[in-house]
């Protein structure tokens, strides 16, 4: 799920930037990777940030130990995968993620409604005798462990750089006017792209500044309506009582004679609901969590 923490170096070690170092966590002894020094400022960037020790550099044996750990998660997904089946439980398993100092083993699942797999943890613990623990994840951070690559040929934002998953509207895709066919604005989770977010601050901002569609402005050519905004080159379409229709820009606007709908002229922003808003709402749905561990259980070594 790629944590980030903040780690101390044993004896003052230092490691570069891309170091694997093997880490003791919270959860136990896991694989870590360096990114950077922490400083006051990349701290203060952590939100809910864990800590631990680094141990040691990865080396040769560490990493052989590494290469049995990967095929021993695919032996316990299929071991799992099959004692859902036979107890016919109402998840779907997503991935599986063993610790390097196998000290728990980690399913994560899917599922609509609650799930009552006590009875899964102790057949689990007796098979693979180890410490087992369910998390129940969302889509999103389904795609986050196994997506790919993203419409633009790029690897998946939620899989490169994101760590935490900010929502999405409708409203975004409709104010930087890109097409609502929701087959081009969902991403690899089914939810609407987390990259509409990214540019929505900016058009809200140049938003301000360009009078709202409907309102009346007196230009060097003349007297109009604004019909359209180009929000991104600070431009409006404006109407004029000849039906011509032209691009003018923010500076070229003498005056607003009256605001648009739900405006107060350059500056002001809609207050009223638009009615084409109907169908915005958040990407994530009302009690959906994906962020949150649900139904967390643990169950002792050996069951």
């Amino acid at each position: 799920m790629r944590f980030l923490g903040e780690y101390a170096a044993a004896d003052g070690h230092s490691y570069p930037r891309g170091q694997r170092v093997v880490v003791r966590s919270d959860r136990g002894t896991e694989l870590g990777e360096i990114l950077c020094t922490a400083s006051p400022r990349t701290v203060a960037m952590l939100d809910g940030a864990s800590r631990g020790e680094i141990l040691r550099p990865l080396g040769d044996q560490d990493a052989v130990h590494a290469s049995t750990v990967g095929v021993e998660q695919e032996r316990a997904f299929s071991a799992c995968r099959e004692l859902v089946g036979k107890r016919r439980l109402q998840m779907e398993l997503v991935d599986v993620e063993i610790l390097f100092g196998r000290e728990r083993i980690i399913f994560y699942y899917l599922a609509e409604k609650r799930v009552d797999f006590r009875e899964l943890v102790k057949d689990l613990a007796r098979a693979l005798h180890t410490r087992i623990e369910m998390r129940q994840i969302g889509v999103r951070d389904e795609a986050k462990l196994l997506a790919d690559y993203g419409d633009c040929g790029k690897p998946v934002c939620c899989n490169t750089h994101l760590t935490a998953m900010p929502p999405v509207s409708m409203k975004m895709a409709k104010l930087q006017k890109t097409t609502l066919d929701p087959a081009k604005i969902s991403g690899r989770c089914g939810r609407l792209k987390c990259c509409l977010r990214y540019e929505f601050d900016t058009y809200v901002e140049f938003e301000r500044e360009l009078p709202s569609v409907g309102s009346t402005v007196v230009t060097p050519k003349g007297r109009g309506k604004v019909v359209a905004q180009e929000i991104l080159s600070l431009k409006v379409v404006v109407e004029f009582e000849d039906r011509r229709r032209i691009i003018v820009g923010r500076d070229e606007i003498l005056s607003i004679l009256s605001p648009g709908r739900g405006g107060n002229g350059r500056g002001g922003r809609r207050t009223g609901r638009d009615p084409d808003d109907r169908d915005a709402r958040s990407i994530d749905e009302p009690g959906e969590d994906d962020s949150d561990e649900r139904d967390g259980f643990s169950s002792p070594r050996g069951g």
